[in-house]
């Protein structure tokens, strides 16, 4: 299905942005150059700093038959400073040619200088393991490393620090985040832009609004573009566009200038609570600022034209894009196209689809998608099959989704061998069923009493690379209670909590009242309270079933102590629950009570005047 406004674009200030961003901070080189004068390992970390370290024992004996070299060498670097990639500078003291120390021959380093180098190695070290257990995922090693390392007076590294924090935030983990935020902080490595907008992208998906805008007002860093949207986005996804548009007047007045991404943001949810109407002021505000929108913006608009029933200005707005600059995409047609066939107007999407060639528009995967799922609810079979059979032709490969309505249809239609004979057509072109497409087969079967084909392909869900989902086993377990099979139905029940999957309402309502037809009532009584074990409340419908069997067992009274039962458990009876019990008194014999009893309920108003004149009927 397509997506109006894309959760990653490349528009300046997202992704691409970060990427660039991320290319341009800092550049790490290591040359070696070695001469016949000596060696000596030069780093450049960063933009603006270079720092020698003498390579190793060999190369210092090198270096110390060169006196004069190496002295020049020393004089010249020292000029430097070093600026890590962590931000922080050393407090390196100045020397006029490093220090050295012996008499006129060769020198050496002094303690401080070697102990300072040292010192860099070992930061470097272990900000390479730090990569290291960053890159394998081993994040929870990692966040301990990180404290080991700052707590022995290291200094961190911020780019896998923030990858630290981005692994944290893809599993939810966002206090493990937090944390790593705070030891870079104390540490006096100085997080940038890119690492805070990681965590309040990570407090974003996880619905935590509140903790992303107080780490907003305590950045050590200017937010950006990309910070602002990423908080927008999430304030608009939610519905709260006032707190959105208040954080938008905070972005203006720090001198942080929305783009055509917060543009396109605020548009659509504005749309969403006010119509389109104040969505088209908003888009003329933002051309008047020098904004130029771009297509996802006008998708936004035109999939909300739509939204309010307005089709035929939807077309005209897609007429009218090119005057302004801006092309419409397979997105923006399929948008008017997938209108179209809602509103069933299958002529004009015809004709769309033809402009769209005749542009040089591409149609996709979804717009054939589209006009399959329109001609199958129609109930136009062949008209779909047709358009399948030549997606090819234009480039693309018929998905699960393209095959599902068609089973469906023939599933809708009973034709179930021309149903399983597609499904293997679906098979060897290489696009295997999804879970949707079996559990539309099972249904189908079981509605049409084939239970055992429908077990038989619940078997072979395992060896076809699809696991069977609740819906799955409770379409086959109902069936199956159904056709009076219920200790089949109790068996798949087994191997469903076998599996991890929690039975629910409707497992436990279709077991109870296929035991209760078959007069089964201990063991549908039995059923009914485990499923009160397991938390889940009885509907109406499951009193019923054990009602329903107790009335059929000519045990009345008991099923009026399971009446009182029902009321006290706050479950309202329905009209069915006394019709039962009528009935069920009139099958014992007691006719007459059973009228007096039906005529109360009426008189009530618990039963309506047709339904008691058809249980009369009946008694």
């Amino acid at each position: 299905m397509d997506s109006v406004v894309p959760t990653r674009q490349t528009h300046g200030g997202f992704s691409s942005f970060n990427c660039i961003q991320r290319e341009t901070r800092i550049k790490v080189f290591w040359n070696i150059n070695m001469s016949s004068r000596g060696s000596c390992m030069m780093g450049f970390l960063g933009h603006k700093a270079c720092c020698c370290f003498p390579s190793a024992n060999g190369e210092m004996r090198k270096l110390e038959r060169h006196q004069k070299n190496r002295r020049n060498q020393v004089s010249a670097i020292s000029k430097f400073e070093t600026v890590g990639s962590n931000g922080k500078l050393p407090n390196h003291t100045k020397k006029t040619h490093g220090r050295l120390s012996g008499g006129g021959g060769g020198g050496e380093l002094s303690s401080a200088s070697s102990g300072q180098l040292s010192h860099v190695f070992d930061d470097f070290k272990s900000n390479d393991s730090l990569r290291g257990l960053v890159r394998n995922g081993q994040l929870e090693e990692g966040l301990k490393f990180l404290e080991s390392m700052v707590g022995d007076g290291g200094i961190p590294d911020i780019i896998p620090c923030t990858s630290l924090i981005r692994g944290f935030c893809r599993v939810g983990k966002t206090k493990k985040a937090t944390r790593v935020l705070e030891i870079i902080e104390q540490s006096g490595a100085a997080p940038d832009v890119i690492t805070y907008n990681v965590l309040i992208s990570g407090y974003c998906k996880l619905g935590e609004i509140d903790t992303a805008l107080n780490l907003l007002d305590r950045m050590s860093v200017s937010p950006d573009v990309v910070t602002y949207n990423t908080i927008l986005r999430s304030l608009c996804d939610r519905g709260k566009l006032k707190e959105a548009m208040e954080i938008l007047d905070r972005q203006l007045h720090r001198g942080c200038y929305p783009d055509v991404i917060t543009y396109t943001i605020l548009i659509e949810a504005t749309c969403k609570e006010s119509g389109v109407g104040q969505g088209m002021k908003l888009l003329d505000e933002m051309r008047s600022k020098g904004c130029i929108p771009d297509v996802v913006t006008y998708n936004v608009l035109i999939n909300a034209i739509c939204r309010e029933g307005r089709l035929d200005e939807a077309i005209e707005f897609l007429n009218s894009m090119p005057s302004y600059g801006c092309q419409p995409n397979v997105i923006t047609h399929n948008i008017i196209l997938r209108s179209m066939c809602s509103s069933g107007r299958w002529v004009d999407a015809e004709k769309l689809l033809a402009d769209m060639l005749q542009k040089g528009c591409s149609p996709s995967v979804v717009t054939f998608n589209i006009l399959i799922n329109f001609l199958c609810r129609k109930g136009l079979l062949g008209r779909a099959i047709d358009i399948l059979e030549k997606m090819p032709q234009h480039g693309c490969i018929p998905n699960s989704l393209s095959y599902n309505p068609v089973l469906h249809g023939f599933c809708k239609e009973k034709r179930m061998d021309r149903a399983i004979e597609y499904l293997d057509i679906m098979v060897s072109r290489g696009c295997y069923p999804d879970i949707v497409t079996y559990n539309t087969l099972l249904t189908a079967l079981c509605k049409d009493g084939k239970v055992d084909v429908a077990v038989e392909l619940l078997r072979q869900l395992g060896s076809k690379g699809c696991s069977p989902v609740l819906i799955t086993y409770n379409t086959v377990i109902d069936g199956l209670s159904k056709m009076g099979n219920t200790e089949q139905a109790v068996e798949l029940l087994g191997e469903m909590l076998g599996k991890g999957l929690r039975p629910d309402i409707i497992t436990y309502s279709s077991l109870v009242a296929g035991l209760s037809r078959e007069g089964k009532l201990d063991e549908a009584i039995k059923f009914f309270h485990e499923l009160e074990g397991l938390g889940i409340r009885p509907n109406a419908i499951t009193f019923n079933s054990i009602i329903l069997g107790l009335c059929k067992a000519r045990q009345t009274d008991r099923a009026i102590d399971f009446l009182a039962y029902m009321v006290s458990k706050g479950c309202k009876p329905t009209e069915v629950t006394y019709t039962i019990l009528v009935e069920g008194v009139a099958y014992e014999g007691m006719t007459k009570e059973a009228l007096e009893l039906l005529h109360e309920l009426s008189a009530r108003g618990v039963m309506k005047k047709t339904s008691a004149q058809q249980v009369t009927a009946h008694t």
